[in-house]
């Protein structure tokens, strides 16, 4: 004789258990919604816009550039028009190569120049007990400083009658003023200044955890300062300079305001280009397209870099 069993009803607790579940699986699609629609708003319409620009042609209108839509009230039919001439004139025209190669030139050794700067700065910052916070408060402190000023005052430090001219003049070092100003190395100098806080910060975070008894384990097995060095703190500190590299390499490479302001005529960099384009020649899909290239050149070697780790990371696990 077959008998029938009644459903077992989940207990009041059981209950509150799923619907915490249900609730924790639906907030967390709704924290990564979050920073999807800021990139979808922010970053991927933006590069839809600009890249349908850069496949226009320019025109006497406001905007000045064509329409890529067409219609033809005869047939009743919509074309479509793309205009590849901007992409192919950015390869036969040199200024253009020109300005991406002294860009990523640049941009290299001032990233390079950076590291060198912050990575001591920021192992003294990681390794000071004492007056760690108040030094990590210097490194943010320009921040809070408009950085058009911060670049400004730079121009005053470089002049021929500024601060560092002065100071050699009164020493003797130099018997007329140096020209500092117009020219790559003021570039540099205000580069370097301006985006050290990014390389620093980075760099402290992992130093900031590394672990002392590697450091101890090294001296006790005869290792010498710079062979510790070398061998235990770099290689765990490399995360940190790729991180800090890219905070400072890709924003140095569309550099618009340093190059200007500090720079000289023969200071050529991609920025200049891009303002050129849009404000002088009024030429947007030309400088659309210019901004396209960049980008990709920029977002490539990043995926590649980001793929690369990601093996490494699976071989290490």
């Amino acid at each position: 004789m077959n008998t029938l069993t009644r459903p077992v009803r989940p207990s009041a607790l059981e209950r509150w258990w799923q619907s915490t579940v249900h609730f924790l699986r639906q907030g967390r699609h709704f924290v990564i919604a979050i920073p999807m629609t800021w990139l979808v708003l922010f970053f991927l319409i933006p590069f839809a816009v600009v890249f349908k620009i850069s496949l226009s042609e320019k025109a006497l209108s406001i905007p000045p550039v064509s329409s890529l839509w067409g219609w033809n009230s005869e047939d009743a039919m919509v074309t479509l028009s793309l205009y590849l001439g901007n992409y192919k004139f950015l390869w036969e025209d040199n200024l253009y190569l020109d300005a991406y190669l002294s860009s990523i030139k640049i941009a290299a050794i001032s990233t390079v120049i950076t590291l060198l700067v912050a990575y001591p700065i920021a192992y003294l910052i990681a390794r000071s007990k004492k007056y760690r916070y108040v030094l990590l408060a210097l490194v943010i402190l320009p921040f809070w400083t408009s950085f058009l000023l911060r670049v400004y005052a730079w121009m005053g430090f470089l002049n021929k009658n500024g601060v560092i001219n002065n100071i050699l003049l009164s020493l003797g070092i130099i018997d007329e003023p140096l020209n500092m100003i117009g020219t790559n190395f003021a570039v540099y100098i205000g580069v370097v200044y301006t985006y050290l806080p990014f390389m620093i910060l980075p760099l402290y975070t992992i130093l900031e955890k590394l672990d002392e008894s590697l450091l101890e384990a090294s001296a006790d097995l005869g290792a010498k300062p710079y062979e510790t060095f070398l061998h235990v703190v770099l290689p765990l500190s490399i995360p940190g300079i790729i991180a800090g590299s890219l905070l400072v390499f890709i924003p140095v490479v569309g550099e618009f305001v340093i190059p200007t302001l500090l720079g000289g005529s023969d200071t050529l960099m991609i920025g200049r280009v891009l303002w050129d384009e849009f404000f002088t020649n009024r030429d947007w899909p030309m400088a659309s397209a210019v901004a396209i290239v960049m980008l990709v050149f920029l977002v490539i070697p990043m995926m590649v870099l980001r793929r690369v780790q990601d093996v490494r990371q699976e071989r290490n696990t």
